[in-house]
């Protein structure tokens, strides 16, 4: 599968949007062999943190590892397959082993990072540096 490109927007001042499809990916590491698939993932941002959502439904949170290593946070895991005895008739998230990794600026207290898995969504809480959130300064009049 590959990756598609759409304009949205006026002509002068444009918003483009990629939007991306799922896709399995080949590790080039040397300890990992096989596909890989890259599992959904949405970022949203306040005045304080960072929070990064992951769907991987079919994971518990012994299926699942998360590392940071030199500024790169790493997900890695599996999506096991449902029961034996279920019989699945419409599937729309792969089974496998899933990677997906993040490269982090300093603007991320790495300290701090948690992490919270719950109904197959993994919730990772990246907190900002004091230095990176905007303080607000009080004008005084002379």
């Amino acid at each position: 599968m590959t990756d598609k490109e759409t304009t949205n927007g006026s002509q002068g001042g444009g918003q483009e949007m990629a939007l991306r499809e799922k896709r399995e990916v080949q590790q080039q590491e040397g300890t990992r062999e096989g596909l890989y698939f890259e599992p959904a993932v949405d970022i949203q941002e306040n005045e304080t943190e960072l929070t990064l959502i992951a769907d991987v439904p079919g994971t518990g949170s012994e299926d699942i590892q998360v590392d940071l290593r030199d500024s790169l946070l790493t997900l890695t895991g599996t999506a096991r397959a449902v029961e034996a005895r279920w019989r699945p008739l419409y599937q729309e998230y792969p089974e496998g082993h899933f990677l997906r990794q993040f490269r982090l600026g300093q603007q991320i207290d790495q300290s701090r990072i948690s992490a919270e898995m719950k109904d197959g969504v993994l919730t990772l809480t990246l907190p900002k540096a004091q230095s990176a959130i905007a303080k607000r300064i009080q004008v005084q009049t002379a």
